[in-house]
């Protein structure tokens, strides 16, 4: 795809409930308690994490020219917010499990507040788009490889899959808002890269040490099997980590689009799902987005 081309793809706000029996939270995923709560970790981001992503978003908003990427923005915001909802639902069956779970996104939402605060807009969209664009490689590599989740309990395996459709149904939104505000030239360039750097390690860091404190608080710290189907899953086989790395490297380059990578064939499972867990209640609040 060239560069300069955008896929017109507007994402759906979809008003879905996944219920997550909190029985299997430690053991939903075959490869056991490790991996189980690798996931875990991943979803104390997203509440805070996407609260901050809309808010990125809507800063720009008001400089946005085009209709329809102002209808995309719509969509992603309608998403992300829906996301933070049912994962905040998530954490609290690991909060009532007795893990960790209220203390560790207490510390994400302390670290979400600094960025407002203390970046100005364009870095904090900088840091929007970087951790879209993670995302949105990582749920390419669940979307692709059915052995992520095969033998998965199927209510936890369906909210980490319609997690990975919507995060590519809007993968772009964000970074075509930074494209139209700030330009795609050296300085905005530069921006983007210097931030994505940091944000590769803060990021990762810190969800290994969530991992860590919730593997040590299920009492499974010196459990080496359960450490070692970890490693293999993450950087063997089928090894979601190891495979996001040239899309991870593609980011550098200077005329970097994310739809360059076009997947929107995956995003066909998208609707047994929504059809599947449609909120009866759809007229309820969702979580604050603001």
């Amino acid at each position: 795809m060239n560069p300069e081309t955008t896929l017109a793809i507007t994402p759906l706000r979809r008003d879905l409930h996944f219920p997550l029996p909190p029985e299997f939270l430690r053991s939903w995923h075959p490869l056991g308690a490790h991996v189980s709560l690798f996931f875990a970790a991943l979803s104390i981001f997203f509440p805070d994490g996407e609260r901050m992503f809309i808010h990125a978003v809507r800063l720009q908003r008001e400089r946005l020219k085009s209709p329809e990427l102002k209808r995309q923005v719509a969509g992603f915001v309608g998403q992300e917010a829906i996301h933070g909802r049912e994962h905040e639902a998530y954490n609290q069956l690991l909060e009532e499990a007795g893990l960790p779970a209220r203390a560790l996104a207490a510390t994400v939402a302390t670290q979400m507040r600094q960025v407002r605060e203390r970046l100005r807009p364009a870095a904090q969209l900088a840091l929007t788009i970087a951790l879209e664009h993670w995302t949105a490689i990582m749920a390419d590599v669940l979307l692709r490889d059915s052995r992520l989740l095969a033998g998965a309990h199927p209510e936890y395996a369906a909210i980490w899959r319609w997690h990975a459709l919507e995060e590519t149904e809007h993968k772009a939104v964000a970074f075509d808002v930074y494209r139209e505000v700030f330009g795609s030239g050296g300085a905005a360039y530069r921006l983007r890269i210097l931030v994505y750097l940091l944000v590769s390690i803060s990021f990762w860091s810190r969800v290994l040490y969530f991992h860590l404190r919730m593997v040590i608080a299920d009492g499974r710290l010196l459990d080496l099997f359960g450490w070692w189907r970890m490693f293999r899953f993450l950087w063997l086989s089928p090894g979601i980590l190891r495979r996001t790395l040239p899309a991870w490297l593609s980011y550098f380059r200077p005329g970097f689009h994310p739809w360059q990578h076009d997947n929107r064939h995956l995003l066909a499972g998208i609707g047994s799902l929504s059809d599947r867990y449609a909120r009866a209640d759809s007229g309820l609040p969702i979580v604050n987005a603001t």
